[in-house]
């Protein structure tokens, strides 16, 4: 069983975040600049809210309203679903797809320790079957 701990030491812990009183443009403008879906909102070092593609296309574009002028707090989702690190990586992709989220912060006690996305899970779940496989094919190849 692969924990979220795992795959954070493969993948790495890194974790972008912005404050509730930024602008939301300012938020697009460091996803796209990062290549990612979803910041993390933070006031200082606690966890306020998280911040995604989908909020911002959902809350501003299709309401025409304007990013420019909008804070991060405004339109931030703040039930934030998150997991321990010796979570199963299974477990996860279950609470993600029951819930119908994309992006899971890692908190250890109050400290966020990092950020897995459905791609991050999904890439893992594959590669765990597939050394299951090869694992299967050389027993039954050792085995004729």
């Amino acid at each position: 069983m692969v924990t979220v701990q795992h795959l954070l030491r493969e993948k790495g812990s890194a974790v972008w975040s912005i404050s509730p009183d930024a602008t939301v443009f300012e938020a697009v403008e460091m996803m796209a600049e990062k290549g990612i879906g979803a910041l993390l909102v933070m006031e200082g070092s606690r966890m306020v809210g998280i911040i995604s593609e989908r909020d911002y296309t959902r809350k501003i574009v299709l309401k025409d309203r304007h990013s420019k002028d909008t804070k991060v707090r405004e339109i931030m989702t703040t039930d934030v679903f998150h997991v321990p690190p010796d979570e199963s990586v299974d477990e996860c992709m279950v609470l993600m797809a029951q819930h119908r989220f994309r992006h899971l912060p890692v908190v250890n006690g109050d400290r966020v320790v990092g950020m897995l996305s459905m791609r991050d899970i999904m890439n893992s779940v594959i590669a765990e079957k597939q050394l299951l496989i090869e694992q299967l094919e050389n027993y039954i190849a050792g085995a004729a």
